[in-house]
């Protein structure tokens, strides 16, 4: 278990009720279709994949938000889409009420993604292997003008690589000289150089050993405090989720099919993914309560099963589930999408 230190609630809603970020139906669809000619005259039709389909959520200032699931639900496609690397098929992302593809000037695009930033998952592949840490730093800096001159971008740098546990003499050093935690601080201090309000961490720690996961962890909720930061948290660890995330989605094929705050979430599991996925982990506490491995896999999301998506793995499924797909229904501060809990059968 990571030593993550105390319970975290995830930092805490803007008093107004104004999410800093929302997204409304969110889909992206993609055609993996074999090229024109091939496809005439082996007489086949397009071919498309829906890796996300309706996805919706809100994050307040200073909250965050998880999302955890096998990998292909579709965690990564929906956090390139929250911060404009990948256009949505079809759906939107407000910032502060500010829509990600609408239609504006290009300064005041610049001022959007200037409060958005993204901590990916292999700390090495997002750091340029041919600069130095502190031209890496400093190139948000740069970029939107934060800084008069060439000494106060030295020193905020320096600032910033003291603010995530390092040296200000590290800037000289190129990132192949420091190990996988100090890499993944790296891209944190780079994160922060803007001055964003949003971040978007990726499956920031999965790469790490687990002690080294906790410290960065801890960091990341240090920063938050800090600065107010908000964060949607992708992750396939609800061990390391329910430490950071004050709410937490669970997706399924492309779909949240469950979504509520995290103590809830693990004290009472509607969806029987979500039980699934938490029977799953390991019991540290020894109160002899038996494990089951995560039964199956996720389906091809080319020809996904009729109804709910998850039946062919559900040990609660029932007609319905086969026929039809669930709709997310809320219920107090939480929704699931599942026939057998509207039915009363869980």
């Amino acid at each position: 278990m990571l030593a993550v230190r105390g319970e975290c609630d995830g930092g805490s809603r803007d008093m107004s009720g104004v999410p800093l970020v929302e997204a409304r139906d969110l889909t992206r669809v993609f055609d993996v279709s074999k090229p024109w000619l091939n496809r005439v005259i082996e007489g086949e039709e397009r071919t498309l994949l829906k890796a996300v389909t309706g996805v919706s959520f809100s994050i307040g200032r200073s909250e965050t938000l998880a999302l955890v699931g096998e990998s292909g639900s579709g965690k990564s496609t929906v956090a390139r889409m929250v911060v404009g690397l990948l256009q949505p098929t079809s759906g939107s992302v407000a910032i502060d009420n500010i829509d990600m593809w609408a239609p504006v000037r290009e300064r005041e695009r610049q001022k959007l993604r200037r409060r958005l930033q993204m901590i990916f998952q292999d700390p090495f592949a997002s750091l340029n292997p041919r600069w130095r840490v502190k031209r890496i730093v400093a190139d948000p800096i740069k970029a939107f003008a934060l800084a008069k001159d060439d000494a106060e971008i030295e020193h905020r740098v320096g600032e910033l690589l003291r603010l995530v546990g390092l040296d200000p003499s590290d800037g000289d050093k190129y990132p192949h000289e420091f190990s996988g935690g100090q890499r993944q601080r790296i891209c944190i201090a780079r994160a922060l150089s803007s001055k964003p309000e949003f971040i978007v961490c990726d499956e920031p720690t999965s790469a790490l050993d687990v002690s080294v996961q906790a410290q960065i962890l801890n960091l990341m909720r240090d920063l938050q405090d800090q600065f107010r930061l908000s964060y949607l948290f992708i992750s396939h660890n609800l061990a390391v989720v329910r430490h950071m995330a004050a709410r937490i989605g669970v997706m399924y094929l492309g779909r949240i099919v469950e979504l509520a705050p995290a103590d809830e979430l693990f004290e009472n599991p509607r969806h029987p993914y979500t039980r699934m996925l938490i029977d799953a982990l390991p019991d540290l506490a020894m109160t002899g309560k038996p494990r089951k491995p995560i039964q199956g896999e996720i389906p091809n999301p080319i020809s996904p099963p009729p109804g709910c998506a998850f039946h062919p793995r559900c040990p609660h499924a029932f007609d319905p589930c086969r026929a039809t797909l669930p709709a997310l229904v809320a219920h107090d501060h939480r929704s699931a999408a599942c026939h057998a809990v509207e039915a009363g059968r869980i």
